[in-house]
């Protein structure tokens, strides 16, 4: 088991969540991908979206529904920086993570973190488990109080 994933299963115990992660037979890097293994609608995909801060220069997290794009005006707006592309050393560095298996938990480093408030019109999300083939089933309220998530508007 990569330590990605013990780190994730890691904070699901710690934070009382009995989520079983489990191990998709194909990846899901995408939140399209994730939600056909899932069998679930795009919108019940969390996904995680790293930007850089701009002025910090440190990741912040969005974690948005599946069919919804973060609108950057209006996260800069919230974060109180312009905010730019993160690349694959600064996510890494920073959640612990590699691109395309991003977990909102679990983290290295405690992110700023805003949730999506369409993730709250369902009772079960999925999100990516720290691999591109693991994912894993949660309430969204527990979601945002595992990562302490400020739930506002920041979508297109």
């Amino acid at each position: 088991m990569s330590k990605s994933l013990k780190r994730v299963k890691a904070a699901l115990k710690a934070a009382g969540i009995a989520a079983e992660v489990r191990e998709m037979d194909s990846e899901t890097r995408t939140a399209a991908q994730a939600a056909a293994e899932a069998g679930c609608e795009i919108d019940q995909i969390a996904k995680s979206i790293i930007f850089k801060g701009t002025q910090s220069g440190h990741a912040i997290l969005f974690i948005t529904a599946g069919g919804n794009q973060v609108d950057h005006a209006k996260a800069g707006a919230l974060t109180g920086e312009p905010l730019g592309k993160a690349d694959a050393a600064l996510i890494r560095a920073e959640t612990g993570f590699a691109i395309g298996g991003v977990a909102p938990v679990g983290l290295i480093t405690k992110l700023r973190t805003f949730l999506d408030p369409r993730l709250l019109e369902f009772s079960t999300v999925w999100a990516a488990a720290g691999t591109p083939r693991h994912i894993f089933p949660v309430d969204p309220r527990n979601l945002v109080e595992m990562t302490g998530a400020q739930v506002t508007d920041f979508i297109i």
